[in-house]
């Protein structure tokens, strides 16, 4: 499931990085959504033939309080992207957006007993900080850099869960 999910995710970030790429970045970005797109496939099918196993979630209360924390997560970034909108800074949704996103691992963490979490959590949120710096932007859009980073984090974590998947 880890790979299904930061695979769907990462094509998404990819996709969003593509509102204003510069022009080297176009290739890479359409590669990185093609890979991420093969990780949630894999991650899919290797979910759909052991969808039976035990997992974190399977722990009494478990998935409740994962549905309250996604709840709130959306509930957060789709509050904070109407007010960048309706203040006309809507450059800086994709930040705002992976912010809340990187935000709400430290939670899922020990709830999805998975440690590494904190660290994908600790990455957006650094990249999500990193795209609102002009130094760090230069003539790069916050969405290019917020969705390249992004992606590339929930790429590489989506293969880590496969490879860790079929390891075990």
């Amino acid at each position: 499931m880890t790979a299904l999910i930061f695979g769907l995710f990462a094509a998404g970030w990819f996709g969003w990085a593509q509102e204003d790429p510069p022009q080297r970045w176009r290739a890479p970005l359409g590669v990185g959504s093609a890979l991420s797109l093969l990780v949630a496939v894999a991650g899919g099918l290797y979910a759909w033939r052991n969808w039976s196993s035990a997992s974190a979630l399977s722990e009494p209360g478990a998935m409740r309080s994962y549905g309250i924390l996604v709840g709130a997560e959306f509930a957060i970034a789709a509050a904070g992207a109407a007010v960048l909108a309706l203040r006309r800074r809507a450059e800086f949704i994709a930040p705002w957006v992976c912010l809340v996103v990187g935000a709400h691992f430290f939670p899922m963490a020990p709830l999805l007993d998975n440690p590494a979490l904190y660290v994908l959590g600790a990455v957006l949120v650094v990249i999500a900080v990193l795209a609102v710096l002009p130094r760090t932007r230069g003539d790069r859009s916050p969405s290019a850099i917020t969705g390249a980073g992004a992606g590339t984090a929930l790429l590489v974590f989506g293969i880590w869960g496969a490879v860790a998947a079929y390891v075990s």
